[in-house]
């Protein structure tokens, strides 16, 4: 019942395809905790509100009006085009069996290209002024790594507890957690990032994002990484991230269960091993009753054999050493100049997208895939996302549109 769309307005072929990719499926909604119908697109006070509006209904809009109004151009005989565009809606990223991963294996010649552009950076307007503080385009996703946290205890009778109930045992081992946060972990294109963001802040705050990329005492640090982590996207960015996800435990009212398990979800820096994370866990913890090992991520509940888990593991690994797509293309220099024609008194700067995206199925066979999520939104639109009441401002469709096009004839007109 899922399909994915994918339509191509043909170029001469002198130069390779730019594909257009973005997925059109959505999660789900609290419905009772919504202000209007999530799924139908309500327009109010300058928004658009609904389920996918910023992730990322909205950037598919605008890179298919685009690629509609370069056609009709095309088509009058006003532009020629020296490569295929190529626009695809995808069905399956937000979790599923289909994803850009099986559409790479089973229909490659419909999707590949030079470069893409997809969802990831953000384009970020100051609360107060409304105006863009800057352009953020990712050049690399953090990747997903899941740990089971199991606690051990004795399974017996609800009417005789003891004192090693895996249960509390396991709350003492999230208390612990949630008391702990990881220090902050920079790549090069973070380093960019926060090193743009002094450039666009006042202070003090122009000083901690200084001392968070250049000073070497772990106190200035520290003090930077408590003043930066109260906004919530820059404290993802700048480090692995500890969510617990699922609690795991009991089979009926009567008995105490012999085990209690969490699942905690990381985003990590690209790099950033299993091993590792089971490494400090196990140390934040610190009870020889608890273990900690890795969880093989599937799209399936049915039993993993050891030869499928080894499968797995080695894709999970081989995601976690896929390359940053560099700077230096035509299709990142050519975003970065109309991102700066379109908002001149925003700074552009790449950037590690704090979650993950389906751009791995074009980054892992070499093709540079590039993040945008093409509207100018504040810090209430973006706290929306995955949310209630999820909008996009209707002016910043506008404004993405023209920035987007005007990428796309940069690099695909004839010249």
């Amino acid at each position: 019942g899922k399909a994915h769309f994918i339509a191509r307005l043909r170029g001469d072929g002198s130069k390779k395809p730019v594909l257009l990719a973005a997925h059109a499926d959505v999660v789900g909604v609290e419905r009772e905790k919504w202000t209007v119908e999530p799924f139908t697109g309500v327009v109010q006070d300058g928004y658009i509100y609904g389920r996918g509006a910023i992730d990322v209904k909205g950037g598919l809009a605008v890179f298919a009006q685009a690629a509609l109004e370069i056609a009709a151009e095309v088509k009058a005989g006003r532009r020629k085009l020296a490569r295929d565009l190529i626009i695809l809606a995808e069905a399956d990223e937000e979790g599923g069996s289909y994803p850009t991963g099986w559409l790479a294996q089973k229909a490659w010649d419909k999707i590949d290209c030079e470069f893409s552009l997809n969802e990831g950076g953000w384009i970020i307007k100051d609360e107060k002024t409304n105006k863009v503080k800057y352009v953020s385009i990712s050049t690399a996703d953090k990747q997903s790594i899941s740990l089971l946290v199991r606690a051990k205890g004795t399974s017996t009778h609800s009417s005789m507890p003891q004192s090693d109930n895996a249960i509390f045992r396991l709350g003492r081992a999230l208390d612990k957690l949630s008391r702990y946060d990881t220090k902050p972990k920079l790549n090069d294109s973070t380093r960019q990032f926060f090193s743009t963001l002094a450039q666009t802040s006042p202070e003090p705050m122009r000083s901690h994002f200084r001392n968070l990329v250049e000073n070497r005492d772990p106190r200035k640090v520290a003090e930077a990484d408590k003043a930066i982590s109260q906004n919530v996207l820059l404290h993802a960015i700048m480090r692995n991230t500890i969510a617990p996800v699922f609690l795991n435990a009991g089979f009926r009212g009567n008995v105490i269960p012999g085990s209690a398990d969490a699942t905690i979800n990381f985003r990590v820096i690209p790099g950033t091993t299993p091993g590792e994370l089971i490494d400090e866990l196990q140390t934040v913890i610190n009870d020889p009753l608890v273990e900690v090992t890795e969880v093989v991520q599937r799209n399936s509940a049915a039993p993993v054999s050891a030869e499928e888990r080894k499968q797995l593991a080695d894709i999970a690994a081989q995601r976690r050493s896929i390359p940053e797509s560099p700077q230096n293309t035509e299709l990142y220099q050519a975003l970065a100049k109309h991102a700066k024609l379109t908002y001149p008194e925003a700074l552009v700067t790449p950037y590690l997208f704090q979650a993950g995206t389906d751009a791995y199925a074009w980054r892992q066979r070499g093709i540079p895939v590039y993040g945008i999520y093409p509207y100018p939104i504040n810090a209430e639109d973006l706290e929306r996302m995955h949310g209630n009441d999820e909008r996009v401002p209707i002016e910043s469709l506008v404004t993405g549109l023209r920035m987007i096009k005007g990428t796309l004839l940069e690099i695909c007109e004839k010249k």
